[in-house]
Formats: structure tokens, sequence, C-alpha cells
């Protein structure tokens, strides 16, 4: 009694553990999507205050805005393709890898760019213009040539697999058609060839009478066979030459 006892409070005691773990794993999960949640709407957000600045504010200050939504949506759109290729891809890691080092480079220019916003004097942001467009165009310009060879990449692998598909889909095609292949033709008899007009009148006598062939090849006169010669008859005399 003792035994089963114990045996339901360990069972019990599991069943806890279990709960409690289940439980802090939900409300991570949980936390992990509200905080994606929230922080999808504040980049939403902030896109769309840049978008504004850069439409109504003229001058540096609406030019800032438009580099930063610029350099935001570039960056965003490069991590989004390579993070989702490189699930699919193993060599898209380095290709991670590598953008994760421009990210750095992008966050730094993003911080610069939102701290230049607040700048009271346009002479001063006039000046350091070129220097952030130009970095920007740079940051801009790997980013997108890091997300165009991962599509290419992708469809052209993507091409491929549709090729083989159509490929394979064909032969199926034919096989399930297979009345509807061609026989192969049968090449008919030769017709005789026709004798000439000197052959046709020497074989003519021997086709006409049937057994011809057989008596042509019998000699017409049988030859002698050899005479026994007997112990009682004599030699014949040689004839004298005198």
């Amino acid at each position: 009694m003792e035994a089963v006892v114990a045996v339901f409070a360990v069972l019990f005691v599991l069943c806890l553990v279990l709960g409690a773990y289940a439980t802090v794993k939900a409300v991570g999960a949980a936390r992990r999507g509200v905080d994606r949640t929230i922080s999808q709407a504040r980049r939403a957000v902030e896109d769309q205050t840049l978008r504004a600045k850069s439409l109504g504010r003229p001058g540096p200050a609406g030019e800032l805005a438009e580099l930063r939504l610029t350099l935001r949506t570039s960056m965003r759109a490069t991590q989004d393709a390579l993070y989702t290729g490189a699930a699919e891809d193993e060599s898209l890691k380095e290709s991670v890898a590598l953008f994760e080092r421009l990210s750095a480079y992008g966050q730094q220019l993003d911080a610069e760019l939102k701290r230049l916003e607040g700048e009271p004097k346009r002479a001063t942001l006039a000046e350091r213009l070129p220097g952030l467009r130009e970095r920007t165009l740079r940051i801009t310009d790997s980013a997108d040539s890091l997300r165009w060879a991962a599509h290419d990449r992708a469809r052209r692998f993507a091409d491929d697999d549709l090729d083989m598909l159509s490929a394979q889909i064909d032969v199926e095609a034919d096989a399930l058609r297979h009345w509807t292949s061609p026989e192969p033709a049968t090449a008919p008899e030769p017709w005789p060839e026709t004798p000439s007009a000197g052959q046709d009148r020497r074989t003519t006598p021997q086709t006409s009478r049937p057994g011809s062939a057989p008596e042509a090849a019998r000699p017409a006169i049988t030859p002698p066979g050899r005479r026994p010669v007997y112990s009682w008859q004599k030699k014949p005399r040689p004839e004298s030459t005198t």
C-alpha cells in the first residue's frame, strides 16, 4: 500500500513539473509573440513618420528622413530574404554573416541620421549631407546586391526543378497515352527481279520441262569402269618398233 501511494505521489509531482514547464514555455512564446508584434508596430509607425517627414519637411531635414527610410527599407528586405533563404539553403550562411557585419554599419548610420534630425543648424546639416548620402548609398547597394543574388539563386533552383518536373510529366503523359503512339512500319517484301531477254531465252527450255535440272547434272555417257585382271590372262606384249 505504501508503495502505491509513493508511486502516485511521484506521478503527481511529475505532472506538476511538466505543467509548470509547459506554462513557462507558453508564457515565453506568448511574450515573444507580443514583443514581435510590438516591434513590428513600432517599426511601421516609425516608417510612416519618416515618410511623412520626407514629404512634409523641405530641405536637409526632409532629406535626412528620406535617407533613413531608404536605409531601413533596404536592410529589412535583405534581412528577411537572407534569413528565409538560409533556412532552406545552407550556402547562404556566409551571406548572412556578411550581412550581419553590414548591419552594424547600417545601425550606426541610422543612429547618426536619427540624431541629426534634431540638429537646429541647417548649415551644419547641409554640410554633412553629401557624406551621409554616400555612406547610405554604399550600404544600400551592398545590401541590395546580397538580396538580389539570393533571389536569383532561389529562382535558378526553382527553374531547374520546374524543368525536371516538366520533363517527368511529359514522359508520364506519353506513357499514359501509349495507344496513340505510332506502330513501327514494317518494310514491304521486295518484288522479284525481272529477267533480261537473253537470260529468259536461255532459261525458258530448262524451266519449261520439269526435272530438267537433275538430268543436266547427270553425264551423257557413263565412264568405263576399271576392268578386273585375272591371273590366267597374259600380259599384253608391247608392240615392236621394227
